[in-house]
């Protein structure tokens, strides 16, 4: 893997940088907090996102960013036969392949899985792998012997088997519990005989008991059919029975329905014969009926145009009072001349007003001019006051030989006369000032000429207000004029129609007369009723005699045909004691085929849950045969998977026994390219301690600086086997802060070395904030920090002298 081009936009102190790498030693170089291992941090999030990063996704974007700016790392790189872009933000991913204008991964996850297989390494593998911290160096240095074992196991991807073995033993717990629930659910095989023979037994003596059920349910048929014959005759006759009773029923029926129907007519005749003599004796009282009704509806016209008159009498009364208010308006009506008068008097008040106004304005106006003035020159002498005093404390504090305040000169001879002149201007400033005082104070309140000027434009303001409102009410009076003359022609009218109305309406009305009528009329209401019942009854006399005549003989002909009935029901000899035994015995021949059909059902029913146990015996057989292959396939895949995990523990203990010699193989190639062959071989012991030996013998005290070594040619060799195993070649080294407690030799001597394994690594970053080792690197990147925009700016020095000379 190669690394062409990376830029960072508003991610962390980035504003928007840029850096294009190249193959060699290349080298960042800035002091701490200036944002380099940003840098390596940018490379990290744009290949595995969020979780590579440091702190949260919101922490990513830079401080002093404008709102709703994009944040976003663009990282080009090679991998193999192919190049890379990917482009990454905080919500969106996308990934090209060789120069392709559409991507070929467009969304955060797919983006991070996409590259996560072409790597062939995790995120964990890729840090381990290609990046290597100072604390790194010497992380081994301060762990125990195991937690030494496990890191290296961890980093080389050992742990994968300890994962897929405890998988393993979840997937063999799950395997020997199912086959211990097969086993557990198997079937006895002597069991399933003896069912299987209680079942056979059972079909036969259902089979047997269905034959006998059969032969009854026959014999009970032919029984009923040979009663069938017998029991219809009966039932026929009883039918002809009970049709001859219903008719017999019905004719006495019709006969009590006749005779009462005649007597009901014969009554209904006597009362029509005794109303018509009572009718003529009603008829001779009702003879006043029609002279009374005739002159009840006389005096009934009389009584309503006599309540008509008192009506227009209430009218003409309110008609005449209505009249008299509106002459008495008219009355109150004034003559335009006193509207003129009035409204002559509404000007003079007002000019009156103004000019009582313009009068105690001028005066206030005095007042208060000369009020403001006395406050204005009180204060104009307060100043004068405070500079004099000012002005002698500052010349008695200098003495005679203080500079003169108009001159600049000493006063020498000149002091007391000049501090005399002071005095006398002080004097002369509080006279005033006093006389000023006492002028605000006389100032202070309203005087009484302006008080008095006041009240008079008050009082002539309410005079000029009572003036119009008299003004108002007598414009008022005169607008009502019309109107009123119109209402009164109104009702002078009104009241010449209600005159009329009353000169032809009655005046006398006998009321007395008019009740007795009524009476009387209500006394005979009830006996014309009567006459009225009477007489309907009366008119039907002659016809009730027909109708009582039809129902004697229709009586007489309903009695013949009951009698007849009752002959021919007599002459059928039928007993109800006959057909009921009939009924009893055919009732017991039904219930015993009944009984034997249930039979046959029963021993049907038994047959069937027989066979059925029969079947069930057999499937019980069946399932056990399933069960009995399950389980012996379980425990198959119970032994593959303990022979699984067999192996995968041989595995490890192989991986772990080749660990040592493999890793102290490497280190110790990398430990003579390092120190240009001065160590040849680097041993782990089986604490997994590095030791540097020299001629062949283990050097038992070192320097800082060579520990360092021995601890960069180690994390050398773990990378190497991490990318062997990932399928990768260990292109691209990036060391941060390497240098540690080396001298400054020593560290120029790494940075040689560093050159010298260009063969193995063809492209290394280191980054750290030493300056010393500038000449050693193919090319430097600068990083600083713009403390008045807290952002980080990386700049080139060589490619801007080149620019520089070019210019």
């Amino acid at each position: 893997m190669q690394i062409h081009r990376l830029r960072l936009l508003n991610f962390r102190q980035h504003e928007d940088t840029q850096i294009a790498f190249g193959a060699g030693l290349t080298g960042i170089v800035g002091p701490n907090g200036s944002g380099k291992t940003t840098l390596l941090e940018a490379i990290a999030y744009a290949i595995y996102g969020t979780p590579a990063a440091r702190g949260t996704r919101d922490s990513l974007r830079r401080r002093g960013a404008p709102p709703r700016s994009s944040v976003r790392v663009e990282l080009d790189f090679t991998l193999g036969p192919h190049e890379y872009r990917v482009i990454r933000g905080l919500n969106t991913a996308e990934l090209y392949q060789d120069g392709e204008p559409a991507p070929i991964a467009n969304s955060i996850g797919t983006v991070t899985e996409k590259l996560t297989r072409c790597l062939g390494m995790t995120r964990e593998e890729f840090f381990n792998t290609y990046f290597t911290g100072q604390k790194e160096l010497a992380v081994m240095a301060a762990m125990s012997a195991p937690d030494r074992a496990r890191f290296l196991s961890r980093v080389l991807g050992y742990e994968r088997l300890k994962m897929a073995q405890d998988r393993l033993k979840v997937t063999r717990s799950g395997l020997k519990a199912r086959h211990e629930l097969l086993e557990a659910g198997l079937r006895d095989t002597a069991e399933l005989d003896a069912e299987d023979d209680q079942a056979q037994a059972r079909r036969t003596a259902a089979k047997k008991a269905l034959i006998e059920s059969e032969s009854q349910s026959a014999k009970a048929e032919v029984h009923l059919t040979e009663m069938m014959p017998r029991w219809e005759t009966v039932q026929k006759l009883r039918e002809t029975v009970l049709s001859l009773d219903g008719e017999r029923r019905v004719a006495e029926h019709r006969v009590d329905a006749a005779r009462e129907k005649f007597s009901v007519l014969d009554r209904q005749l006597i009362e029509a014969l005794a109303a018509r003599e009572k009718l003529t004796d009603l008829t001779r009282q009702l003879d006043v009926l029609g002279p009374l009704r005739t002159e009840l509806e006389a005096l009934n016209q009389q009584a309503d145009r006599f309540a008509a008159r008192k009506g227009y009498e209430a009218q003409r009364q309110d008609n005449q009072a209505r009249l008299e208010r509106v002459r008495e308006r008219l009355g109150r009506i004034p003559p335009p001349e006193t509207l003129e008068a009035a409204g002559r008097r509404v000007e003079e008040r007002v000019v009156a007003v103004q000019n009582a106004t313009a009068e105690a304005e001028s005066k206030r106006t005095v007042w208060v001019r000369d009020a403001q003035e006395a406050q204005t020159k009180r204060q104009t002498l307060l100043d004068q006051y405070k500079d004099v005093t000012e002005q002698r404390e500052r010349i008695l504090e200098a003495g005679a030989e203080g500079a003169c305040p108009t001159c600049s000169r000493p006063l020498g001879q000149d002091y007391e006369v000049v501090l005399g002149l002071l005095d006398r201007q002080l004097e002369a400033i509080r006279n005033n000032g006093n006389f000023y005082r006492q002028r605000i104070e006389q100032l202070a309140d309203v005087p009484t000429d302006v008080q008095e000027a006041e009240q008079r434009r008050d009082a002539l303001e309410r005079e000029a207000s009572d003036a119009k409102v008299e003004v108002q009410r007598l414009a008022d009076l005169v607008d009502e004029l019309p109107v009123l003359t119109k209402e009164r022609e109104a009702l002078e009218v009104k009241m010449a129609e209600v005159e009329a109305l009353l000169d032809s309406s009655p005046t006398v009305y006998d009321h007395g007369r008019h009740q007795a009528v009524r009476d009387q009329l209500k006394a005979l209401e009830p006996v014309a009723l009567e006459a009225e019942r009477m007489k309907v009854t009366a008119e039907r006399a002659e016809g009730l005699v027909v109708e009582a005549e039809q129902a004697e003989r229709e009586l007489s002909r309903r009695e013949t045909e009951f009698k007849e009935l009752a002959e021919r029901l007599a002459g059928l000899g039928f007993k109800e004691a006959d057909y009921a035994a009939a009924q009893a015995a055919l009732d017991a021949a039904r219930t015993r085929r009944h009984e034997a059909e249930k039979d046959v059902v029963r021993t049907q029913t038994e047959l069937a849950a027989a066979e059925e146990a029969v079947a069930a015996v057999e499937r019980r057989r069946r399932e056990r045969a399933e069960l009995s292959l399950r389980a012996k396939q379980a425990a198959a895949d119970l032994l593959l998977y303990h022979e699984l995990d067999r192996a995968l523990t041989d595995l490890r203990t192989d991986l772990n026994a080749t660990l040592r010699p493999e890793l102290s193989d490497l280190a110790s190639v990398f430990l003579r390219e390092l120190t240009n062959g001065r160590y040849t071989d680097l041993e782990l012991d089986e604490d997994y301690v590095a030791t540097i030996l020299e001629d062949g013998e283990a050097k038992s005290v070192i320097s800082g600086g060579e520990e360092d070594v021995a601890n960069l040619a180690l994390r050398l060799a773990i990378s190497q086997m991490i990318a062997e195993r990932a399928g990768q070649p260990l292109s691209l080294l990036v060391l941060d802060e390497i240098f540690g407690s080396l001298d400054d030799e020593r560290r120029v001597a790494v940075v040689e070395l560093l050159r010298g394994l260009g063969d193995r690594f063809p492209q290394v970053i280191l980054i750290t904030h030493i300056e010393s080792v500038n000449e050693g690197f193919d090319r430097v990147i600068r990083v600083e920090l713009d403390g008045s925009r807290g952002v980080s700016v990386v700049r080139e020095p060589a490619a801007e002298e080149l620019a520089h000379a070019a210019a």
